[in-house]
């Protein structure tokens, strides 16, 4: 038995599993992936299919997390958000809105479930998830066991996390819980939130605005097939930040608290000139040159080939490596970029 994964990821790749299964309580998910853990059987724990690249059949169960409850709670000071692993991401950010819970609006539709949020640290327009973070639910399948970590456990970076590390493949996130301050700051020190007051903006412009900036600058996935942004923002020291700028004087990067500089990657694909390059139906998308699109009938392997190109042409203009964002998935599990 074959079954189509098409509707299942965003970058509408044509590859098939051998088995899906979709479950809706965290019982089952937790039941299910025992199961297969101890059977020894390749399995796949999918959300939204938004972060990933297939570049063949994958010759497993897929399963596929559709649980679903969200519970609010507070103190004096701090609200309290349990979520499901397999609530949708902005739908959820809407719902903290609708009940002025403010804190998430910087993180408007970014695709995904709430379940893959931790696990790449997700982040935009200055605020990641991390800030957020009060504690995370996950069974080990290693054990069987459930186990609760908090923020410092997790061991957040930059679109990383001891679940991309650590424990990859191992831990299956259950569910997810959030703090956020009642009293609440907005950041609105990123490139096009700078022009809001921060004295009179509401949370709700920042959402307002931030969807409108991705929807003006992002495809539709429903439309043309994409992962979002495809190539995290390189990190470099400041050192080299200091060397690339005497080159490039219209460089544009971003200073981190620890004194490097993060690069924006978009830039630096598009100062090469890649936008609406293609290798197949993979494209470089003309717009927003840190996408990569499927323009109708791509296959992975095209979009990891397309990736490399892009990867060396950056590297040979600016002697800095673009790494995917993407989980880059073969036919029995993730796999380097080839």
């Amino acid at each position: 038995m074959s079954i189509s994964l098409a509707a299942f990821n965003t970058f509408a790749l044509q590859q098939n599993c051998t088995s899906l299964v979709e479950v809706t309580s965290k019982a089952e998910l937790i039941d299910i992936c025992n199961k297969l853990y101890k059977q020894q059987l390749p399995m796949l724990v999918l959300g939204g299919g938004s972060n990933l690249v297939f570049t063949e059949d994958y010759d497993g169960t897929v399963v596929k997390v559709s649980t679903k409850g969200i519970q609010f709670t507070a103190d004096d000071d701090y609200q309290y958000i349990t979520i499901q692993a397999g609530e949708n991401w902005h739908n959820l950010v809407e719902s903290c809105l609708q009940k002025q819970i403010d804190g998430l609006e910087n993180m408007a539709l970014i695709p995904g479930t709430v379940g893959a949020a931790p696990i790449q640290n997700i982040g935009a327009y200055g605020v990641e998830f991390n800030r957020f973070c009060y504690e995370i639910e996950f069974l080990q399948l290693d054990t069987g066991h459930l186990v609760r970590f908090n923020n410092q456990q997790c061991d957040f970076g930059y679109r990383e996390s001891i679940f991309k590390k650590q424990l990859n493949n191992v831990a299956v996130i259950t569910e997810v819980t959030l703090k956020l301050a009642k009293h609440w700051v907005p950041v609105i020190d990123y490139g096009p939130l700078q022009h809001f007051d921060p004295s009179t903006v509401t949370a709700k412009q920042i959402f307002d605005c931030v969807c409108h900036i991705r929807q003006s600058k992002l495809p539709d996935p429903k439309v043309l097939g994409n992962v979002g942004s495809f190539f995290k923002n390189p990190l470099v020291s400041t050192k080299a930040y200091n060397e690339l700028k005497l080159c490039f004087t219209d460089l544009v990067a971003y200073q981190q608290v620890d004194g490097q500089y993060k690069l924006a990657a978009g830039w630096l694909i598009d100062y090469v000139g890649l936008k609406g390059v293609n290798i197949g139906d993979a494209a470089v998308h003309q717009d927003q040159a840190l996408v990569l699109v499927n323009l109708g009938h791509a296959t992975g392997k095209q979009v990891c080939q397309l990736a490399k190109y892009v990867i060396q042409m950056v590297f040979d203009k600016f002697a800095v490596t673009l790494q995917p964002e993407p989980r880059i998935m073969g036919s029995v599990g993730e796999i380097e970029i080839k």
